[in-house]
């Protein structure tokens, strides 16, 4: 079922709800998915209650939920301001697409597909960047879910391997190759306490009284993230090609946390965007309520590792 309904000061958005879950998404500015939420939980996204309720405002605003961006983060390109209104179309059964204006100066255009299963939980997001310019662009789409504060962000790590002893005749060059690849930030420090370098995960928790930001990124080959806070636990879940080129030296997977929120970002390969053709990048969720609110590092990897692989 989806109808328009009035949320947090602005008066035209979707919502979309199927008696198990429920997503927001608004029309006069974004598109920006605000809420995603279990029948009977909470939002599980941070909004920004300043930024709610507007529109029209000259610059970039975070707002909070989810949105896409194109990659190389530029300062103009990126934070073009998405402060205007969203058309909205079932494009298919069950499937509402939600496409803006064009960014102006740059000739792209950013819209998603939003499709919640006729039940349960699962949502499935399309996002799509078009190329509506004269010239080729690089570019690599690049989605980012706005946590609310308070939870533990968990990423899984491949699994390990043994160090390749033996005979010279039983081993391959496959068996000396590294097995993950991870980029950091100028403000990102190990000693932070807010990370857990785990041996079958990494754990990162917001903390509302951090003084800064960190930022982490890798490549995620499990293909899948999880945030759980106040024992509902939301998965997000995209692709990685070992074959492909990916953002910041090789990264599918980014995430950002200061004392306001954490931020789940996934990335598509690095391509060359000719003139009239777009690129595409699907993620899929889906809620699981009813866990453990602990943050106790065995036990949320015991509780919510077998979850996401």
């Amino acid at each position: 079922m989806a109808e328009t309904i009035a949320y947090r000061g602005w008066k035209d958005n979707l919502r979309i709800a199927n008696g198990d879950a429920e997503l927001i998404v608004t029309l006069e500015v974004g598109p920006r998915i605000l809420s995603y939420r279990l029948a009977d939980g909470v939002n599980v996204f941070k909004e920004f209650e300043g930024h709610l309720g507007k529109s029209g405002e000259a610059g970039w605003l975070a707002r909070g939920g989810h949105r896409l961006w194109s990659w190389p983060e530029d300062p103009k390109r990126t934070y073009y301001p998405d402060n205007g209104p969203v058309a909205h179309r079932e494009v298919s059964p069950g499937v509402i697409r939600f496409t803006p204006a064009p960014d102006g100066p740059f000739g792209l255009r950013r819209e998603f597909d939003v499709a919640l299963a006729p039940s349960g939980s699962k949502v499935t997001i399309t996002h799509r960047i078009h190329n509506l310019g004269d010239t080729p662009t690089e570019l690599a789409p690049w989605a980012l879910t706005v946590m609310a504060p308070g939870g533990v962000e968990v990423i899984p790590l491949p699994p390990k391997r043994p160090h390749p002893g033996g005979p010279e005749n039983a081993r391959s060059a496959a068996d000396f190759a590294p097995s993950q690849v991870l980029a950091v930030w100028p403000f990102f420090d190990f000693k932070d306490p807010r990370w857990t370098f785990g041996s079958d995960a990494i754990l990162l928790r917001q903390d509302p009284a951090a003084a800064g930001p960190t930022k982490l990124g890798l490549a995620n080959t499990a293909g899948a993230v999880a945030y759980l806070n106040k024992g509902t636990l939301f998965i997000k879940r995209f692709p990685y090609d070992a074959n492909a080129r990916y953002p910041d030296g090789g990264v599918n997977y980014e995430t950002f946390s200061n004392a306001d929120m954490a931020e789940l970002e996934s990335l598509g390969p690095v391509v060359t965007l000719a003139p009239g053709h777009f690129v595409e990048h699907v993620e899929r969720w889906e809620l699981i309520g009813g866990l453990p609110a602990t943050a106790d590092s065995t036990a949320i990897e015991a509780d919510v590792l077998p979850r996401i692989r």
